[in-house]
């Protein structure tokens, strides 16, 4: 249990990095104007493909494992 508790901090700091990661290689559809509330009705919905859908998926995974790990801190 010790030896989790001296590596979690790193484990933490992996994920965070790699979810950021992930996160920042994700291509988004929308322009800047979508943000601050202009019209974005030309801008059409595609599928995940290739990269983008392995991407997303990966990120969604590093974000439920960095839930966890930070749980897990919680508790102990």
């Amino acid at each position: 249990m010790e030896a989790i508790i001296g590596f979690l901090p790193y484990i933490q700091i992996t994920l965070s990095v790699m979810l950021i990661t992930t996160i920042l290689l994700q291509q988004t559809g929308s322009s800047l104007g979508g943000a601050f509330g202009a019209d974005n009705f030309g801008s059409q919905f595609n599928t995940r493909r290739g990269l983008e859908r392995t991407l997303f998926r990966a990120s969604i995974v590093l974000a439920v494992l960095f839930a966890i790990t930070a749980f897990v801190a919680l508790l102990v």
